[in-house]
């Protein structure tokens, strides 16, 4: 089940990112190498009301934050287009999954939610972006039928792939 974060959640949040970054970095991955994410920001995600975490027999196995409405950083994209032009949107940064739980298709589990919040709110679509050497994450956007977009900048900077899914 996907419920939102509150502060108590704080301490398993950093545990799992932290489990990502370690990945990150032993797969040669320069992501989340420089102290983000970090407690402040899933504080103010949780401020926000956009941390979710999910969890499954009282345990959380993942988390994400999921934000209804336009990211500035997505309003520029290159080498592509969106699928989709001004239509409301979710956005899904910061996934990731207890290295424990890593295979039990949390990831999908998280997207299948997210995918029924966006048909809730009648959103057309699910925007995501992730490095161009996070292979893992990008086979799981595919396997969730996401569609590669074009490359969107970070702060305008730090390049990601784009990915988007239209919500039926």
């Amino acid at each position: 089940m996907l419920r939102k974060s509150n502060k108590n959640d704080v301490e398993k949040i950093i545990e799992i990112i932290d489990e990502a970054k370690i990945y990150l970095k032993e797969n040669n991955i320069p992501q989340w190498q420089d102290g983000y994410p970090n407690e402040d920001t899933i504080l103010e995600d949780i401020e926000k009301n956009q941390s979710f975490v999910y969890e499954a027999d009282n345990e959380i196995l993942g988390t994400a934050a999921i934000i209804i409405g336009k990211d500035k950083d997505y309003d520029k994209i290159y080498d592509g287009n969106w699928l989709t032009c001004d239509e409301p949107y979710i956005v899904v940064h910061r996934i990731c999954v207890k290295k424990e739980s890593k295979g039990k298709a949390i990831a999908t589990k998280i997207f299948d939610e997210v995918l029924n919040m966006a048909k809730e709110k009648n959103i057309k679509s699910i925007r995501v972006d992730t490095h161009r050497l996070n292979k893992s994450m990008q086979n799981s956007l595919l396997k969730n039928n996401f569609k590669k977009c074009g490359i969107v900048y970070l702060s305008g900077k730090d390049e990601r792939f784009a990915f988007e899914k239209i919500v039926k």
